[in-house]
C-alpha cells in the first residue's frame, strides 16, 4: 500500500497518537498507510505479541566459515510486524559422515547466531515474561529453537549444555534418522513404532529442563508416545490440513506426508498443545488465510499458531575459502516463497501485516488474530517454561 491516501487526516493522526502512544503508531508507520482500515490492521499488530514458530535463520556450521556474512535481521523482523522468532537451523541438511559431526555443526550453528544477534543488537529470551518486556520496548527477539535432535547423538547431557547455551524448543526430529534415532518420521517407513526409547527419555528432560517440544516430522506413532509421556504441551509448529491441497497437483502428492489429518490435529488441541500453520501449498496471502482458517474451524481458535517454515534473512550458501564472505548475499535471484517477507508474489506488505489484514477479510475478530498470532503460542511457552 502506498504511503499517502486522501482521506488520511490529521485528525485520525491525532487521535490514534494519544490513543495508542505515539511509539506504537510510529513502529507501524512505515508499512502502512493510516486509514480507518489500515489503522485497524496496525492497531492489531502492535498490540499482538506476534511469533512465527518456525523461522530458519541460515548460518554457517563448518568452523572455518565462522561467522558467516552479516544479515540485517532486525530489519527484516521490524519489516514483519513480528514481535519474535523461533529462530532454526538444521545440521542434517548435509550428509553427516562421523561421529561427533553433528554436535560440532550444532555448537557453530550457535556460535553464528550468537555473532548476528550480537551485531543486530537482539537478545534470546526465555520465557513469557522476556517476551512481555520486549515486545513493550518494541525490541524483536528470537526464542532459540533447533530442528532434530541430531546434535545429541545419544548422549542425553547434551541437553543441559544446549538449554544453557539458550535453547527453548527442540523438534525432535528431522528429515533424516540421527545416529542414535528418537523415532519414525513421517516421511519415512517406521521402525520403532513410535518414539524410540531414547526419544521418550528427550521429552521426559525437556519438560525437566523447560524446553518446548515441536512434534513436527514426527509419524503419528511418534506423536501419540510424545502426547502419553509429556507432562507439558507440545506444538506441532510448522504443517496444515491434508485437506488443504492448494491449487498444484504434484506438490499436494509430494507435500502430503508432511501434512496433518483433523483425526490427529484434534488430539493434539485436546492435550492443550498447538498446530501451527505454515505457507507451503499457498499461492497467495488469502490462500494462507484460508488455510489459517480452516484449522481453527477443526481444533479451535485457542490452539491455532503461526510457523511458516520461511527465512527471514537471505540462504547461506557454503563458502569456499577463497571467496569473500561479504559477496555471500550477493547475485541471488528473487524466490517467492522463500523468505518470509516476500512469500507471494502478490504481498505488499510484511508477513504479520498481510496476514492481519487477509485474517480480517474472513470476519476473524481482533481477539481471535491476537491469539493465532502469538497469544496461543505464548500461554503454552509459559506453561513449559515457568519455574526454570
Amino acid at each position: 500500500m502506498k504511503e499517502t491516501r486522501n482521506d488520511f487526516t490529521r485528525r485520525h493522526f491525532l487521535t490514534a497518537i494519544s490513543g495508542m502512544g505515539g511509539i506504537i503508531l510510529l513502529k507501524s508507520f512505515h508499512s502502512f498507510a493510516i486509514d480507518d482500515t489500515n489503522l485497524r490492521i496496525s492497531t492489531i499488530v502492535n498490540k499482538t505479541i506476534a511469533i512465527d514458530t518456525h523461522n530458519h535463520i541460515d548460518v554457517p556450521l563448518k568452523k572455518e566459515e565462522l561467522p558467516g556474512s552479516e544479515v540485517d535481521l532486525k530489519v527484516e523482523m521490524k519489516k514483519s510486524g513480528l514481535s519474535a522468532i523461533c529462530m532454526t537451523f538444521v545440521v542434517d541438511y548435509q550428509k553427516l559422515t562421523y561421529e561427533g559431526e553433528a554436535y560440532e555443526r550444532f555448537m557453530n550453528g550457535l556460535d553464528a547466531m550468537d555473532k548476528m544477534l550480537e551485531t543486530n543488537q537482539i537478545n534470546r529470551v526465555y520465557n513469557l515474561s522476556d517476551l512481555k518486556k520486549a515486545h513493550k520496548l518494541g525490541t524483536p527477539t528470537v526464542i532459540q529453537s533447533v530442528e532434530g535432535g541430531h546434535f545429541l547423538e545419544g548422549k542425553i547431557e547434551r541437553l543441559v549444555i544446549a538449554y544453557q547455551r539458550g535453547l527453548r524448543q527442540l523438534g525432535l526430529l528431522h528429515d533424516n534418522d540421527a545416529s542414535v534415532p528418537l523415532g519414525d518420521i513421517y516421511t519415512n517407513p517406521p521402525k520403532y513404532n513410535g518414539l524410540s526409547d531414547f526419544g521418550k527419555e528427550v521429552v521426559k528432560e525437556c519438560n525437566r529442563l523447560g524446553i518446548l517440544i515441536d512434534l513436527t516430522h514426527c509419524s503419528d506413532a511418534a506423536i501419540n508416545d510424545a502426547l502419553k509421556l509429556s507432562s507439558k504441551p507440545m506444538v506441532v509448529s510448522h504443517t496444515s490440513l491434508n485437506t488443504q491441497l492448494g491449487q498444484n497437483p504434484n506438490m499436494a502428492k509430494m507435500m502430503m506426508p508432511r501434512l496433518i489429518t483433523k483425526e490427529q490435529a484434534k488430539i493434539i488441541a485436546e492435550l492443550g498443545g498447538l498446530v501451527g500453520v505454515w505457507k507451503h501449498l499457498t499461492d497467495t496471502p488469502a490462500a494462507y488465510a484460508q488455510n489459517i482458517k480452516a484449522m481453527v474451524d477443526v481444533v479451535g481458535v485457542d490452539h491455532v499458531c503461526l510457523g511458516t517454515d520461511t527465512k527471514l534473512t537471505p540462504a547461506y550458501r557454503s563458502l569456499n575459502a577463497n571467496q569473500n564472505r561479504q559477496n555471500n548475499n550477493n547475485n541471488q535471484s528473487k524466490r517467492y516463497g522463500e523468505r518470509t517477507n516476500e512469500i507471494w508474489e502478490s504481498q505488499h506488505s510484511g508477513y504479520f501485516y498481510t496476514v492481519v489484514e487477509e485474517l480480517l477479510k474472513l470476519s476473524l475478530k481482533e481477539q481471535e488474530i491476537v491469539k493465532i498470532g502469538g497469544g496461543n503460542f505464548c500461554k503454552v511457552f509459559d506453561k513449559v517454561t515457568t519455574g526454570h
